[in-house]
């Protein structure tokens, strides 16, 4: 049985695991000295992009890897089971904790916290040899890495966020995201994107500050003054070529069930977790895979015909990249490199605020 005191070391830890837009989409119950029970949620509802809850599975994923590599710190196995009869809307995780005389902390312990998203433009040094196995191996078994890190390649990646980018930014069912996830006048947030990590310039953030008060203006802007233009460039089209590679995570086998989704989650983190590791910086670059998602899935991003159509073509463009076909399944996508630290970055909700009595 562990002290009350170290289960809510290890919480106050796994909090820090990455999730879509910082929605945080999990609350923690201690039920016991050797029991933790979190209970989870997506944002399937609001969200244009957790498509089918899929992106905040993954979450869960990450976080469960998170608590099971914080539990390693303190001696102690975490095990989780998914509690029977929970709906994948809301599922239970059981996670159960044992003393393990002798068991090392992962290598990956020290960098829990310290692991950033880093939105702005990194260097363009090539990973080394080591470097790109360490993140080949990172996602363990029944997971593939792909690297596009030519120019060439880098550039047909941006292109393709070229114009994932027009369509998150003219789509009507993603504005009500985009005004609620980011904090704005903000350094730090805990439960949103802080403005200064937004990865754009002081006058383009108080542009679209200003510009995204109401539907009216943003539809006004981007239809006569290319209100679009500048931030594509700053967050889409300059990262995209400023860094050492663009990196596809690629399960083996599609997935089919929440716990495929949880694998991809895990296999997620343990790569980030790793690029960390590595001294290096990453940034999700999702908007591609989730579109994918719902062009092969047949289902509409939008109430708008012309943004479905560009949403399909945008699939085979990216398919079209990979080298892949409209069988192929793809996880996460993002890219990394060398950099300065991020000045901004999102925080998390106080543990008391995360816990469930």
């Amino acid at each position: 049985m562990a002290e009350r005191e170290v289960l809510l070391k290890i919480l106050d830890l796994a909090r820090w695991a990455p999730s879509g837009d910082n929605t945080q989409p999990w609350r923690f119950e201690i039920v016991s000295g050797d029991h933790i029970a979190i209970h989870g949620f997506d944002t399937r509802d609001w969200c244009l992009y957790d498509f089918d809850g899929h992106p905040s599975h993954m979450a869960h994923g990450a976080l469960l890897e998170t608590l099971r590599i914080a539990a390693t710190g303190f001696g102690l196995d975490a095990r989780w089971t998914i509690r029977a009869g929970c709906p994948d809307t809301a599922p239970i995780y059981d996670v159960k904790l044992q003393a393990e005389p002798g068991l090392a902390p992962d290598p990956l312990f020290p960098h829990i916290e310290t692991r950033v998203v880093q939105r702005r433009p990194m260097r363009t040094t090539p990973l080394t040899d080591v470097q790109r196995e360490r993140l080949t191996a990172a996602p363990g078994p029944g997971f593939q890495v792909q690297f596009f890190e030519s120019f060439a390649e880098r550039l047909e990646v941006a292109k393709l966020l070229w114009g994932n980018a027009h369509v998150r930014l003219t789509c009507p069912e993603a504005y009500a995201v985009h005004k609620e996830i980011i904090e704005w006048g903000a350094r730090f947030s805990k439960d949103r994107i802080p403005e200064e990590a937004v990865g754009v310039d002081p006058l383009t953030a108080r542009l679209m500050r200003w510009v995204m008060q109401s539907r009216g203006r943003v539809e006004f802007f981007n239809s006569y003054l290319f209100g679009t233009i500048a931030p594509r460039i700053q967050l889409d089209f300059l990262p995209a070529m400023a860094c050492a590679a663009h990196l596809l995570l690629r399960p083996d086998s599609p997935p089919a069930k929440l716990v495929d989704h949880l694998a991809a989650g895990r296999a997620m983190q343990r790569l980030w977790l790793t690029v960390a590791d590595l001294g290096l910086y990453l940034q999700p670059q999702m908007t591609p895979v989730i579109f994918r998602w719902y062009a092969r899935a047949g289902q509409p991003l939008s109430g708008l015909p012309s943004l479905n159509s560009a949403v399909a073509s945008l699939a085979h463009r990216f398919e079209s990249i990979v080298g892949a076909g409209e069988q192929a399944q793809f996880a996460f996508f993002c890219r990394v490199g060398a950099g300065s630290a991020p000045r901004s970055r999102s925080l998390r909700l106080d543990l008391p605020d995360l816990l469930r009595t």
